[in-house]
């Protein structure tokens, strides 16, 4: 998409070509917005910007949006990373440089992410944990292990803390006895994955909550959420941002266990596990 926009960019009246050095500047998140956001930061009127994503053969900004979306999904991080201009190579004493710069774009990230978990959502989601009558996490290929370290530490501090099962028979006794007093805490990043969005519909259906930590390109589990935590673009590292979402979790747990109080579980918890050794 970027590649076309370029293309076109010379061929473009000056409104037009405004708006495609927003979207250039930005890309992808600057399309990710409100036409009207993006016409403001472009100093033109959303007509003008309208008419750019009709010259370029889409019927609205929506299916623009939805075509933004799709092509981000499709690439990985990592590959963007290796592939890039001034990208590492191979070399007998490679990856110095590139581990600092990737250190340092860690440490910004981790900021950005902390920052953007203000103390209302961490009110809302910690009232979600600790009230709810069953906890149910789950995620994609790498974010399940930020799903597997929210049960298995908040299993310490409450009963009925669980992973949803991997196997689709397992998955549907799961959704048998959800409920409106049951939580699903759901990790989705992109590549989005389509089990977890199954899994999370037909939970909803069945009026579980559901809290969502996801990325800043737009999961679209995002409008069925009550809380959504969504990480900003500075934590998309090279890999994946399993960092940022483990910070995340360890946020939400103490907020949870501020609620809690398991001092009395906790004691109970040590005594049987030194029993046990």
């Amino acid at each position: 998409m970027a590649s076309r926009l370029s293309a076109v960019y010379s061929e473009l009246p000056p409104g037009e070509r405004a708006i495609v050095r927003v979207l250039l500047d930005d890309y992808p998140f600057a399309a990710l917005g409100s036409l009207r956001a993006l016409a403001e930061r472009a100093g033109v009127s959303p007509p003008t910007a309208s008419r750019l994503f009709d010259r370029l053969g889409y019927a609205g900004f929506a299916e623009f949006q939805a075509a933004v979306r799709d092509g981000a999904r499709d690439r990985s991080r990592l590959l963007e990373f290796v592939t890039a201009p001034g990208a590492p190579r191979a070399q007998p004493s490679a990856g110095l440089p590139e581990v600092r710069r990737a250190a340092e774009d860690l440490r910004s990230g981790l900021d950005g992410t902390l920052a953007a978990v203000s103390e209302p959502l961490l009110t809302a989601a910690a009232a979600l944990l600790a009230e709810a009558r069953t906890v149910w996490a789950l995620g994609g290929p790498l974010s399940e292990l930020a799903a597997e370290y929210l049960i298995r530490q908040l299993a310490s501090l409450r009963p009925g803390a669980h992973r949803v099962p991997e196997p689709a028979h397992g998955r549907a006794r799961t959704l048998l006895d959800l409920g409106a007093s049951d939580v699903i805490v759901a990790y989705d990043f992109r590549r989005y994955s389509p089990a977890t969005a199954r899994f999370v519909h037909a939970a909803r259906e069945r009026g579980a909550r559901l809290v969502l930590v996801t990325d800043a390109w737009g999961s679209p589990l995002a409008p069925h959420a009550e809380v959504l935590v969504s990480l900003p673009r500075e934590a998309a590292g090279p890999i994946a941002p399993l960092a940022h979402e483990i910070a995340v979790t360890e946020l939400l747990l103490v907020a949870a266990a501020a609620r809690l109080s398991p001092a009395e579980r906790l004691a109970d918890l040590d005594a049987l596990t030194q029993s046990l050794t």
